[in-house]
């Protein structure tokens, strides 16, 4: 990870422990996500990484075979997700699922990364 006084030693651990297709995957999300606004806050809480801005407003939640990209607001941000990408039937929370790096659309998860900041702008 380059020298970034925004990322925190709870996540570098927990990315480290994670294995490796997993590990790069979360590694290339995490920096997409601080990339997509200087105002994001990384956390360490409910034993994986959030983001948050007046409000939390998105999180990396690791699997075995994939890593969900999460949303608090998702539900918010179906109608500008254009490519279809956001998953899930909960109340407020919605996510992408990526499997593999091919997978990792940066522009589109900038965009609802941007979006879920602005939501919390109100």
């Amino acid at each position: 990870m380059e020298n970034n006084t925004r990322t925190i030693s709870e996540v570098d651990k927990f990315i480290e422990g994670l294995p490796d297709d997993i590990q790069s995957i979360t590694e290339k999300l995490r920096k997409i996500i601080l990339d997509a606004s200087p105002a994001l806050v990384e956390e360490f809480k409910w034993s994986m990484p959030n983001y948050s801005y007046k409000g939390l407003v998105c999180y990396l939640q690791t699997a075995k075979k994939h890593v969900n990209l999460g949303f608090q607001k998702g539900n918010e941000l179906v109608e500008i997700d254009i490519n279809n990408l956001l998953q899930g039937s909960g109340k407020t929370m919605r996510h992408i699922r990526i499997t593999k790096m091919d997978d990792i659309q940066s522009d589109a998860f900038i965009s609802l990364i941007q979006e879920g900041i602005a939501l919390n702008e109100g």
